[in-house]
């Protein structure tokens, strides 16, 4: 394949875009990658969609190295399977949806997994047909509220998406084994750096899952290590080490004026200068915060809640919405509908609202916290004796630091990242509610297990720019830059006729090359351009062609050096 820049559809930008947020955004627009078409959505130009097929390529690859089968559905989907797996009213408003002429609902799929159940109980019969792994590159869509970071919050995204079906629990492990391994040799692949995380399942739902998560300063993911073991997962799925049940005695709940303590930090102050049963050490984290939100569900009324957490933490709300999605959860503000929920003195003994608690409110547990009183606050309110949760809740902050829930030994390190794939055990959610049953070894019905599996290919383009890019430009991994080499005539004494001379020799050696051929621009131009575009081997047809010399440039280590020109392909191909 040879590519002439100067027939390309290809602008450079010498400006930075304005609304540009992160690296990856910045550098894909400049370097004539993508183009803005729409809030959270983006035409691929050719070099653009050169390397999303080269990221394509590699995962084919990958997946049909395990016994994958590629499929393709269609994006615009009818209702009525979505209504019958629960998710037409679970996705909410986070979908596109639309009626035909003739009033039927439709949706804009954001995944497929009603459609492949319904294809393989269709296409189906015995237990000969299975295990079975199909999978697609198919464009999703999300009504994302707030488009931004360019590719990596989109509204429209390409993903992969596969799905192993099995007739056992061991063959569900097994499909799922082979696909984190697959898709570890993707990543590596593609150069990206990341880490294998354990996640939550959400609206998916399933048991086990686990993400993988590239690793970047702009990450929206941030996810957590152990200094002493191997243990890794997302802040959403981190399970806090709950302390064993206090068996002291302690004395009664006690009522205590504290005017003007709205906040944990007055309080702290207040006991620790009135010396609150005898004391003058109190921190935040032996006071108990509840914090009051509405939990927004899915075709239901919303629902109070009021969560207790330790002084010295936050409710997380992407850690709360984890645990109860599909529904979402917002801050409760309306306390004068509420005249029994006292800002700023909310206490858990007594009140009529459906009350969780952190893991860290173990039974026995004695606490400084509101006495549902305006200006008071109580001590000693103990948990299973003054106040019964009606259950425990993981909403808390994880905070670097926190002990390990694996090992115990070690504590918790925190990294950003960007989601680029997220695999789960689905198991039978799916083929339960569409009732797909096969005959068995034995003749009797078997009803398959799922697992899905999928990749973000749109986003792993943005990741691979994220991680791989200098203050010049992008550097593509070779594996999925948009040509072999870049090849530069400087534009003098018949520089460009000998670029294009060689990029035709490189073409037919079996190289894809792209050649900077445009007339009337200045080398410097040509040089800064090679740079944005990030094609890892460049050769420069310049000031040596006279002597018959050509500049190979590698554009990874800045190494340069001169080769003749009739070594160039040779150099190229070794």
């Amino acid at each position: 394949m040879l590519m002439r820049m100067s027939t390309m559809l290809l602008k450079t930008l010498r400006e930075e875009p304005a609304d540009a947020e992160v690296p990856s955004h910045r550098l894909l627009l400049r370097a004539g990658y993508i183009r803005r078409a729409a809030p959270g959505g983006y035409t691929w130009l050719p070099l653009g969609k050169l390397v999303l097929d080269q990221v394509s390529r590699v995962i084919r690859e990958e997946m049909a190295a395990i016994g994958g089968q590629e499929v393709s559905f269609p994006a615009l989907l009818p209702r009525e399977a979505y209504d019958i797996s629960g998710r037409w009213t679970e996705y909410g408003d986070d979908i596109f949806t639309l009626k035909d002429r003739r009033g039927a609902d439709h949706l804009l799929a954001p995944t497929h997994e009603e459609m492949f159940t319904l294809l393989v109980q269709d296409m189906t019969s015995s237990y000969r047909d299975f295990p079975l792994i199909l999978f697609q590159m198919q464009t999703k869509f999300r009504d994302e509220p707030r488009p931004r970071a360019g590719l990596l919050r989109g509204r429209e995204f390409l993903m992969k998406d596969a799905y192993s079906f099995d007739l056992s629990e061991e063959g569900l492990i097994e499909a799922y084994g082979k696909h984190r391994a697959a898709y570890q040799r993707i990543f590596e692949r593609l150069g990206l750096e990341h880490t294998v995380v354990a996640a939550m399942s959400g609206a998916m739902g399933g048991s086990a899952s686990e993400e993988f998560l590239a690793v970047a300063d702009v990450g929206e993911d941030t996810f957590v290590g152990c200094t002493a073991c191997d243990y890794a997962a997302n802040t959403e799925a981190v399970i806090t080490v709950a302390p064993a049940a206090d068996t002291r005695e302690h004395g009664p709940l006690t009522v205590h004026d504290t005017p003007e303590t709205p906040t944990i930090a007055s309080l702290v102050d207040l006991a620790n200068a009135r010396a609150l049963e005898g004391r003058t050490d109190w921190t935040a984290a032996e006071t108990l915060k509840n914090v009051v939100v509405t939990v927004h569900h899915p075709g239901k009324d919303d629902e109070l809640l009021v969560i207790g957490v330790p002084g010295d933490r936050e409710v997380d709300l992407k850690r709360l919405d984890a645990v109860q999605s599909p529904a979402r959860a917002t801050m409760f503000d309306d306390f004068a509908s509420r005249p029994d929920l006292v800002r700023g003195y909310i206490g858990p003994q007594g009140i009529k609202v459906r009350y969780l608690a952190d893991p860290r409110v173990a039974p026995g547990t004695a606490w400084l916290t509101g006495a549902n009183e305006v200006g008071k606050h109580a001590t000693s309110v103990v948990a299973g004796r003054d106040f019964t949760p009606d259950g425990t809740i993981e909403a808390a902050e994880v905070r670097a630091g926190d002990p390990c829930p694996r090992c115990g030994d070690g504590e918790l390190t925190m990294r950003r990242g960007i989601e680029i794939a997220h695999i789960f055990q689905l198991g039978r959610r799916y083929t339960d509610v569409f009732k797909v049953d096969v005959l068995g070894t034995d003749g009797k019905p078997v009803r398959p297990t799922m697992g899905s599996y999928g990749i973000g290919v749109s986003r792993a383009v943005a990741s691979i720019a994220e991680q791989h890019h200098d203050e010049r430009g992008i550097v593509w991994p070779a594996e999925v830059a948009p040509a072999d080499v870049h090849i530069i005539g400087a534009g003098k004494d018949g520089q460009l006729e000998a670029a294009l001379a060689l990029a035709a020799e490189l073409e037919k050696a079996g190289l894809r090359v792209l050649v900077d051929d445009r007339p009337q621009l200045s080398a410097g131009v040509k040089f800064t351009d090679a740079e944005l575009i990030g094609i890892p081997r460049c050769v420069v047809v310049g000031r040596r062609l006279s002597e018959g010399y050509a500049e190979l440039r590698d554009r990874r280590t800045g190494d340069r050096h001169d080769v003749r020109l009739t070594e160039v392909t040779r150099a190229l191909l070794g």
